[in-house]
């Protein structure tokens, strides 16, 4: 009795209110998947054509716009052809990070696609979906499936090759060989044609000016098969440098202004050194002093106190050390949220 005296009054009936109560649980479920969604750059990718047992990966980067902690609890492919992986669960407000999808071309052939769901637990529950798609061609090959330079050590520079074949199409042709990177060069070559078999020769060289850090590349193959396009070609590798830090990106924390955190820097290297100078911008740290006869070891351990200042948001700052291990030299970004 009471109930429909109260649908009366509201000039309304149950249905109404299921009605209402649907488009409103709906319009908050939307807006939980868009602050998820909105963090990603892209969410699609066409890896186009393929080798088979090529390898074929790309990262969806997203990066942390929010003030608290966001943590992803899985990932998942709606297709084998398809595996994901996450290269970091926690992401720290303004972090990046990745989830990266590999096309597995030595086991599906043809036109592939795949959705690659990313549940996210925290700060709150949401779901994206991300498209992958790309055609593996079954008489295209390549071996090595992509240049694999391993670890190079700064100046060195590095070679790799990679043997292109093709069967059932006697007047194919790899045309050329480009890539985007100021640091790579390539050439390609014919090596032996049989029948209706071909193969192709593709060398590549790492510059030895090529900077410190993760290489991630691609050489693009310029084919006489229209239908096809060009094929890329991973190129991967690790420059490492005379000195490493850790954390290459150093997180301070979540401050009100005047307040101080102290943090600790790792700086390695291959061989002893002693750290000359530690410096960063006035006012906002407070560093070791500049030494010329430290202690002499392969790791040193660095306090950094940083004080949060006038600048509100997001603060961001690079703290540079000096070593006398042949003068190499290495920058930090800092960062911190400072209360608005």
């Amino acid at each position: 009795m009471r109930c429909r005296a109260w649908c009366r009054f509201n000039g309304g009936s149950w249905s109404s209110v299921v009605v209402l109560v649907v488009a409103l649980t709906t319009a908050s479920a939307g807006f939980a998947q868009e602050w998820a969604r909105g963090m990603f750059e892209v969410t699609s990718h066409d890896f186009g054509s393929v080798a088979r047992g090529a390898k074929a990966e790309y990262e969806f980067v997203l990066t942390n716009n929010f003030a608290a902690d966001i943590h992803i609890s899985g990932v998942q492919s709606s297709c084998g052809c398809t595996t994901p992986r996450i290269s970091k669960s926690l992401l720290k407000p303004y972090e990046k990070g990745t989830i990266v999808a590999r096309l597995n071309s030595g086991s599906y052939l043809g036109q592939r696609h795949a959705t690659i769901t990313v549940t996210f637990d925290q700060p709150s529950f949401a779901q994206v979906q991300l498209q992958v798609a790309g055609y593996v061609h079954e008489d295209v090959l390549f071996d090595p499936g992509g240049v694999e330079f391993g670890s190079v050590e700064q100046g060195g520079g590095a070679q790799g090759k990679v043997i292109v074949y093709r069967a059932n199409r006697s007047d194919w042709q790899v045309l050329g060989a480009s890539c985007a990177s100021p640091y790579l060069a390539c050439g390609v070559k014919e090596i032996a044609r049989q029948n209706s078999q071909v193969w192709y020769q593709l060398d590549v060289q790492l510059a030895k000016t090529t900077p410190c850090g993760y290489l991630n590349d691609h050489v693009m193959l310029q084919t006489n098969d229209a239908q096809m396009g060009q094929i890329p070609v991973t190129v991967e590798g690790q420059v490492l440098s005379e000195i490493n830090v850790s954390p290459t990106t150093l997180f301070l924390g979540t401050m009100r202004p005047g307040e101080k955190t102290m943090r600790q820097l790792v700086v390695w290297g291959r061989t002893a050194f002693r750290v000359l100078s530690v410096t960063g911008e006035a006012g906002c740290f407070e560093l070791p002093p500049a030494v010329t006869d430290g202690p002499v070891k392969t790791a040193h351990i660095i306090p950094i106190t940083f004080l949060a200042g006038a600048e509100r948001g997001k603060v961001v700052k690079t703290i540079h050390v000096v070593t006398d291990l042949h003068g190499a030299t290495a920058d930090v970004s800092t960062y911190a949220i400072v209360a608005e």
